[in-house]
């Protein structure tokens, strides 16, 4: 094992090489250094990708990278999760630059370094467990930061204040863009079984590729009063992702032109991605957003801003309900 001084991003290295050039613990996935006043220096997070060999099973609602964006689970694989000990130290750095090192599992104890990580938000959200059992879970965003490509370990701390300042300098996010929210408050309790069946379609629903996703959906709709669906193709189609129609049985909006796009994330959609979609709808359109995940209270209220064109929102649990009422077979999707 040779000494590691700098970790450069996309380069692979052991579990012993981040461990000991980092001065952490063997294992986690949540890894803090502290120094001499029990202060955390900075921490490693660590995720199993799909190239890792991991089983499904083991997390059925996996970390995942979605663009730039990590969507990592919180630490406690069985039971409720709290904010407390290594998880707490994780949303210490909206206050503290605390330098944070994110690496991702390629294989048996190989770690690919992916960048310097910043928090985005957390929040909490319920979750079926690998034994279908309910739970409530935290969920942390990162931003994945590439530039610097090399980061010298000795210069993290400098680095991270300077490159956390520039980037909500950059990317200012409000109280209401952190939080996130239901689009309806479900009826069903969450003690029930029907609310378990709900996220075990959630759950479902993140196992489709985005094709099948798309391809889901568009029968979704046919079941539910569209007619004329059609997904777009996969290049130019401006942020569009489905094409549809009101049906004609319809008294009121017969013939209405309604336009979708479709998100099967795991993070969650902003007030940006509401304005963006919003922009390249058709002037004649009706706008429909689909994710699997959830919506920021920023993203509610501009989904329904006073002056612009009102945009209709289906999150993942309003989605598992619509489809549980369909009675849609779900896993001829892929």
């Amino acid at each position: 094992m040779h000494n590691v001084t700098s970790f450069r991003v996309g380069d692979n290295y052991t579990n012993d090489q981040i461990r000991f050039s980092l001065d952490l613990e063997n294992i986690g996935g949540i890894r803090p250094a502290l120094d001499s006043q029990k202060n955390v220096r900075h921490v490693a997070i660590i995720t199993a990708g799909e190239e890792s060999g991991k089983l499904r099973a083991e997390n059925p609602y996996r970390d995942r990278i979605e663009g730039d964006i990590l969507v990592y689970t919180a630490q406690g694989r069985e039971g409720d999760q709290q904010i407390t000990g290594r998880n707490k130290r994780l949303i210490e750095q909206y206050s503290v630059p605390t330098p944070f090192f994110g690496f991702i599992n390629v294989g048996k104890q190989t770690y690919r370094f992916l960048g310097l990580l910043e928090l985005i938000r957390h929040y909490q959200e319920t979750q079926a467990d690998k034994s279908n059992r309910l739970r409530k879970v935290w969920v942390f965003e990162f931003r994945i930061h590439e530039n610097p490509e090399v980061v010298p370990i000795e210069e993290a701390a400098t680095i991270s204040s300077s490159l956390l300042a520039e980037s909500r300098m950059k990317n200012p996010l409000s109280t209401l863009e952190r939080e996130v929210s239901a689009v309806l408050e479900e009826e069903i309790p969450e003690s029930s079984a029907g609310y378990l069946e709900l996220e075990q379609l959630r759950s479902r629903f993140l196992q489709m590729s985005p094709y099948g996703f798309e391809q889901f959906i568009k029968q979704v709709m046919e079941a539910n009063g569209f007619t004329e669906v059609s997904v777009t193709a996969a290049s130019g189609d401006g942020g569009i992702d489905i094409n549809a129609y009101v049906d004609e049985s319809n008294d009121f909006f017969a013939g209405t032109h309604v336009q979708a796009q479709v998100k099967r994330w795991r993070h969650s959609v902003g007030s940006v991605e509401i304005n963006k979609f919003r922009g390249a709808l058709r002037t004649t359109a009706k706008g429909l957003f689909i994710t699997t995940s959830h919506y920021t209270r920023a993203a509610l209220l501009e989904a329904k801003h006073e002056y612009k064109p009102c945009i209709s929102l289906i999150d993942g649990g309003r989605l598992s309900s619509i489809v549980a009422r369909s009675q849609l077979e779900v896993d001829s999707f892929k």
